[in-house]
Parts: C-alpha cells; structure tokens; sequence
C-alpha cells in the first residue's frame, strides 16, 4: 500500500529560557502586544507559546537539569530577536514603557528603520522593518 505523502509544515519558534516565566509571559504580552495561544503553570514553571501577529515563539521557565538556562544565569544572551512591525518606533516605546531597557534607539541604517532593547529578563530585542524592496527577506 501507498504511503501518504508527509504533510508536515517546517517551522522554527525560538524558545526563550526566563526566570520568572509568569511574569516574563505577561511582559511579552505588554511590550509587544504578544497573544497567548498555549500555556502551561505546573506549580509557578511555566510554559508558553505566545505568537506576535502571528510570529510564533516559546516562554518557559529554566531548568538547569535539562540544561536550559536564562541569560540571568548565564551572564548574557546567546542569540538576539529581530521582530520586523509596521511601527518600530511605536513597539519600541512600548517595549521601553513596558520595562525593557534601550541598547541604542530606532534610526536608519543599512536599509533598515531599527532600534534595540533588552527585556527583563535577559533578551536582546532588535525591532525594526526594512525601508525597500530586496531589503531583509
């Protein structure tokens, strides 16, 4: 008998490695308009997946026994975030209202309109859109 073909979709959503994942869930949601689409709280750990318009990613609480560590423990981030808005200028301000902390503010460079931020718990956020076509895609 014929297989049927795979009708898996490819994806990739970071997970982001937070202490405090209630609180980091509702910074998100905040800062940058985040949606909850699934969440478990197993006694105060939780796990998240949040989407932005739609771009999808994963909060959840450390846990050093499975090696996953906040940049809080680490003492630095290992990846940054590009979350490409219609509005940098507006998300970013309201990230910077929210609590995130500016690393350098929104201006042009490189075909791009971008600023960015860390959260507070770690996580470097470049929030931008590219200015022309063949920019960024």
């Amino acid at each position: 008998m014929p297989r049927a073909p795979d009708k898996a979709v490819v994806s990739l959503a970071p997970m982001l490695s937070v202490r405090r994942g209630a609180d980091a869930v509702a910074f998100y949601k905040t800062a940058f308009g985040a949606n909850e689409l699934f969440k478990i709280d197993a006694g105060g750990s939780v796990v998240a997946q949040l989407a932005v318009q739609g771009a999808k990613f994963w909060v959840a609480d450390e846990s050093p026994p499975h090696h996953n560590f906040s940049p809080e423990t680490l003492g630095g981030a290992t990846a940054r975030f590009v979350l490409v808005v219609r509005d940098p200028k507006a998300v970013y301000a309201k990230a910077v209202a929210a609590g995130a902390t500016e690393v350098w503010p929104v201006h042009e460079e490189y075909g791009w309109l971008m600023g960015r931020v860390v959260d507070p718990f770690g996580h470097h956020w470049e929030i931008g859109k590219p200015l022309g076509p063949g920019v960024g895609e």
